[in-house]
Parts: C-alpha cells; sequence; structure tokens
C-alpha cells in the first residue's frame, strides 16, 4: 500500500507529545465534566488516556476551573497518569492565566479562540496577555477559529469589502477566507509577540462536511503551521461518526492533518471514550496508525439465520478491547493482529486464510463445526459448545507466541 505523503510542517511539542509531520497523527479528547470537580475531571481524564487519547484538553471557564487544574494534573500523576492537558479558554484567558500562574504553569498548552478574545478589534491586549503568559512558561498553543464564533469585525468588513467587487463572491467563499485569514493573522500575532513558530497549532473547526475540507485545504497550502483537525459538533451516534469520518478521511489520505478530535455527543450519562475509540478508528482504517486488532466479520445474510457467529464477533471484539490495555504493555505490535469471524463457507475461509487468525462458522448452525485458520492455513477444527473457549485459548497463545519475549512464551507452555 502506498504510504501517505504528510504535509510538511513545524513539529510543536506538548508535554511529552510531539506533533507535527515528523511525528504520528496524534489523538485527542476533551472533557465533559465541570472542571471544578478534581474527582470527576481527573477520572475522566483517566479513562480518555487509557483509552488511547494521548492529549486531553478541559474546560477552564472561571476561577473554579483555574484553580483546580494543578490539582488534577498532581492527581493524575499520582495514578501514573502522564497525558498532557490542555486549558480551553474563552473570553476571559488572559484574566485566569494572570490571576492563577499554577494553573498558566500546570497546562501543557493553551487552546485560544481568537474570534472570542480582543484580537481584530480596537486592540488585542487580551490576546497579548495569553501569548505573553504563554511565553513566559514557555507552553504551545492552539488558535483555533471556529465559524460559531468567528472575530465578526473581521467578517464584517470582508463581507462589505466583497460587496463592492465587480465580481462579489459566494457568502460562503468570504467565511472561508475570513476563518484562514483571523487564523493565519492571530498566528503571525502570536509570533510578534514572541511566541516561537513551532510553538502554535492553528485549527478552522466548521460543522460542515464539505467546508471543513475546503477550509483546511486552504490553510494547508498557506502555512506550515500543524494542523488540529475535526468537525465541531459532529452530533451524536451514527450522524457524528459517519460525518467525521467522511470528513476527515479525504484530508488525512491527502497529507493534511498533524492532530484530530471527533466532537461526538455523548448519551445522557454516556461512555466520553466512544470519541477516542472513534478517532482511532479513523485513522486505522486508512492504514495510518494501527491501534488495536481488528476484527473482520461478514455482515451476515439469508445463509446465517444463526445469531450465533454475530455473537462469537460481538464476544471477540469486546475480549480484545479489555485485554488490550495488557496486552499494549506486555505485546509490542500486537495492535497490528487481524482477526476473521465469518458466518458461513461462501468468502468465510477465504477471509479467514487472509488474516492472521480466522474462524468460518457453518452457515445456519445445524452442525457445529468451525474450521480455524492461523497465518492462511487451517490448524484446527471446532466442533460442539466450546467454540468459543477455544477460539480464545488459540488468539491467547498465538499473541504470546507472536508478540511476547521467549520468556513470557515458556511461562506460556508451563501453563499448559
Amino acid at each position: 500500500m502506498p504510504e501517505i505523503q504528510r504535509r510538511k510542517t513545524a513539529t510543536v511539542r506538548i508535554g511529552n507529545v510531539r506533533v507535527g509531520s515528523e511525528a504520528p497523527v496524534v489523538v485527542q479528547s476533551m472533557t465533559n465534566t465541570d472542571t471544578a470537580n478534581i474527582p470527576g475531571t481527573i477520572q475522566q481524564v483517566a479513562a480518555l488516556a487509557a483509552a488511547g487519547s494521548e492529549l486531553v484538553r478541559v474546560t477552564v471557564n472561571n476561577d473554579e476551573a483555574a484553580k483546580a487544574v494543578p490539582h488534577i494534573v498532581e492527581g493524575l500523576a499520582k495514578l501514573g497518569v502522564d497525558v498532557p492537558i490542555i486549558g480551553d479558554f474563552h473570553y476571559n484567558g488572559h484574566q485566569l492565566l494572570k490571576k492563577y500562574p499554577g494553573c498558566a504553569q500546570s497546562l501543557a498548552k493553551y487552546r485560544i479562540n481568537p474570534g472570542n478574545v480582543s484580537i481584530g478589534r480596537k486592540d488585542d491586549d487580551n490576546f497579548r496577555t495569553m501569548i505573553e503568559c504563554a511565553v513566559e512558561n514557555q507552553k504551545p498553543v492552539r488558535i483555533g477559529v471556529n465559524w460559531g464564533s468567528l472575530d465578526q469585525a473581521l467578517l464584517t468588513k470582508m463581507m462589505d469589502e466583497n460587496s463592492r467587487r465587480a465580481e462579489p463572491l459566494d457568502a460562503r467563499d468570504v467565511m472561508m477566507e475570513a476563518m484562514c485569514r483571523s487564523a493565519l493573522d492571530s498566528a503571525a500575532a502570536a509570533e510578534r509577540y514572541g511566541l516561537r513558530h513551532d510553538q502554535i497549532i492553528i485549527s478552522g473547526k466548521v460543522s460542515g462536511v464539505r467546508d471543513l475540507i475546503d477550509v483546511y485545504r486552504m490553510l494547508a497550502t498557506r502555512c506550515d503551521y500543524p494542523l488540529h483537525l475535526g468537525l465541531t459538533e459532529a452530533g451524536m451516534g451514527m450522524k457524528g461518526i459517519v460525518a467525521s469520518a467522511a470528513g476527515l478521511a479525504p484530508l488525512l489520505l491527502e497529507g493534511i492533518g498533524d492532530t484530530i478530535r471527533v466532537s461526538l455527543t455523548p448519551k445522557p450519562n454516556g461512555d466520553r471514550t466512544e470519541e477516542v475509540l472513534t478517532a482511532q478508528q479513523i485513522l486505522q482504517s486508512l492504514s495510518i496508525r494501527s491501534f488495536s486488532p481488528q476484527v473482520t466479520a461478514c455482515p451476515g445474510c439469508g445463509r446465517t439465520t444463526s445469531t450465533y457467529f454475530q455473537e462469537l464477533a460481538q464476544d471477540i471484539q469486546g475480549y480484545l478491547r479489555t485485554s488490550m490495555p495488557v496486552w499494549r504493555q506486555r505485546y509490542p505490535g500486537v495492535e497490528e493482529l487481524k482477526l476473521a469471524v465469518m458466518g458461513c463457507v461462501v468468502n468465510g475461509p477465504g477471509e479467514s486464510k487472509h488474516a492472521n487468525i480466522g474462524i468460518s462458522l457453518p452457515g445456519t448452525f445445524e452442525d457445529p463445526v468451525a474450521p480455524v485458520y492461523v497465518d492462511g492455513r487451517l490448524m484446527t477444527t471446532l466442533r460442539g459448545d466450546s467454540i468459543v473457549a477455544e477460539f480464545k485459548k488459540i488468539l491467547d497463545e498465538y499473541v504470546n507466541n507472536r508478540y511476547g519475549s521467549a520468556s513470557e512464551t515458556e511461562q506460556l507452555v508451563e501453563v499448559h
């Protein structure tokens, strides 16, 4: 498979994570807890990090949140969680960063929205104050433009200029240009105020898929800052997942995008880690990065009237997810593992042979016989009520033999 040629960018260091073309595309997420709730925020950040989020952003919107940040970072360190914490600032970030130096020092990066600070108005003192705090504490900054809070002074000026053109542009085109200009002008101002070029990441968040693609293509041709990629307010469930994948995939395949977030709306009391898993799956589906073993499973048809293969596929997928926190530490490279759980004999044996481990079930399951293929060869045929347990045992042994150390393999042989 041809390698994707990443757009060349500066490399920004955020704590122990590098973002830019010299580093893998980084997955990040954001908490939805009240940041002032220190235990709750620590718990959610730890869960996001365990799911694979390499950067986690928290809201810093008031005094209580700013005071909580150092305690959150300290609490995470005690748990052994070293994921960099990013502060999300709007409107009053200049006040909070100056008033609470512990917050400014503890955060690994600041997120500034130009539309919600003073830049573009009579002065840019608030923006400048935040940048000077970043310089003082040697913290990188994401200049994050969002079309829901775009600098209205800039947009109005550009719309007026456009109306006087002999052939005015479409309003959407002016909006896209305004977003690019806001991001790039703000980045230039940040550098004037002392921030290094390699301390700046920019983004232009929109909620329409084609708008997303267009604005990031524009940004990619006009700067070498790393780009934070994502569809803002993507939505809930299938809508948010499909829209995010549709927007991110074309850009990532073009080498555009250095860190991504999938902004899913969770169900009430839902699992926030869903956005991390979705971001990982987008990257893995595009063969950009690998995070977890992949399971190929057939959709089912009239030949698979039994639900057995569906239950097996679900069981194996869950088993992989619960095993990965341990496997990731013990078995380097296990994320490249490919499995196939197929329902009948039409495509089952062929797909199984293409996977590292594959099982082909007998369609309607009148006869519980399931051949298992390992690295393209028939290894055994499982029968009866213990198919699931025996398949998991084969999986465990394969993972240990292929990805484990010699001592671990010897221990497994002794156990059996």
